[in-house]
């Protein structure tokens, strides 16, 4: 059965359209860095900075940037209730805080917040399945944060780049 479930599940991956992503293009002066805090997001943006070529370390240090998630955190709402006094729609949401210093101490990201949710349908009779929709869920909803950490990242580096590469101001000339 959970052979079928997973097959299914790529079928229907691969019908709309979903393909893996590329590895992220990050700053140069994230190219070893430290994530301050615990969790499955935390774990999940590990892998990922990892197979982007980026040197995840345990500890904070000298030369090392530091992306810092002080709240990652859960919570479900009741949208709709039936007839019969039964909850019928949930949504889950994901509340993440999260801010990035360079290499040198120096403010990539200011602190930020990100919000997410799904909405599903919540079936009172089948309670076994529904844990594993949430579950489900939450897994989606991490794996869209550690994207959309990525893409600020990246975003980050790129206006870096531009400002290196913005000349100053063009000497005064001088006349004789």
């Amino acid at each position: 059965m959970s052979k079928a479930l997973l097959l299914l599940s790529l079928l229907a991956l691969t019908a709309c359209g979903f393909h893996l992503r590329g590895s992220a293009a990050l700053p140069p002066s994230m190219q070893r860095v430290h994530i301050a805090g615990n969790g499955d997001l935390q774990r999940s943006l590990s892998r990922t900075l990892a197979s982007s070529g980026v040197t995840v370390e345990d500890h904070a240090g000298n030369g090392i940037a530091e992306l810092n998630i002080p709240a990652a955190a859960f919570t479900t709402d009741t949208l709709t209730v039936g007839g019969d006094a039964r909850v019928t729609e949930y949504a889950v949401h994901y509340h993440v805080q999260f801010s990035v210093n360079d290499m040198n101490a120096i403010p990539l990201i200011p602190p930020q917040t990100i919000n997410m949710s799904r909405e599903f349908s919540y079936d009172a009779f089948n309670t076994i399945g529904n844990q594993s929709q949430i579950d489900q869920i939450q897994r989606s909803l991490i794996d869209d944060m550690v994207q959309a950490i990525l893409f600020r990242l990246q975003a980050a580096g790129k206006h870096q780049a531009a400002q290196d590469v913005t000349p100053g101001p063009a000497p005064a000339s001088s006349t004789h």
